[in-house]
């Protein structure tokens, strides 16, 4: 008897595959989503923590990405890499949500807003090393950088989602370098 109970345990079936999972989630299992979730919940917070350099809306978003990856996972085609694709999901609702804000507008052109004050970030247990640093960038030139350095897009990309124009991305983008090497030589 002992023997047979042994060998149930070895022969029990792996887990499903990521791809597995998002099969079933088109299917409506809920299950299966939960799973998604637990896979990919850390990354997308963390994309949302950087690009919006506050714990509560980081966790406003992330949650809101989950309720739309839910509705429309269905347009996901299988052509690119699921995590590809959901981060890009993540960026554009975060970049969508900031603009949403009562004062997006003021914000952006408010060149001194300088993200989460040192106290922020020193009780943000989620963060270190470079991100403690990217989250104090000003807002326009965090978003920039997340969006280039950390997640891969191009200057043209950015400039469309964020709706700027590609000098400004680029610029925003050597404004957040020069401030990072100068914060990183000082820290």
């Amino acid at each position: 008897m002992q023997g047979h109970a042994a060998e149930a345990r070895v022969t029990a079936p792996p887990p499903p595959s990521e791809a597995e999972l998002i099969q079933q989630v088109k299917k409506g299992n809920q299950q299966a989503f939960a799973q998604l979730y637990q896979q990919h919940i850390k990354r997308v917070y963390a994309l949302c923590l950087r690009l919006a350099a506050d714990t509560t809306q980081a966790e406003d978003v992330s949650q809101e990405v989950f309720v739309q990856l839910w509705q429309k996972i269905h347009s996901f085609d299988g052509k690119a890499q699921f995590s590809t694709w959901l981060h890009r999901v993540t960026s554009n609702i975060a970049i969508s949500h900031l603009r949403k804000q009562k004062n997006w507008l003021q914000r952006v052109v408010s060149s001194e807003e300088q993200g989460m004050e040192h106290e922020q970030v020193a009780q943000c247990q989620e963060l270190n090393g470079l991100d403690k640093l990217i989250v104090r960038l000003p807002e326009r030139a965090r978003q920039v950088f997340v969006l280039h350095a950390v997640e891969g897009y191009r200057h043209e990309e950015i400039a469309k989602i964020m709706n700027m124009a590609v000098g400004s991305s680029k610029s925003q983008y050597h404004r957040a370098r020069g401030l990072l090497k100068e914060w990183y030589e000082h820290e």
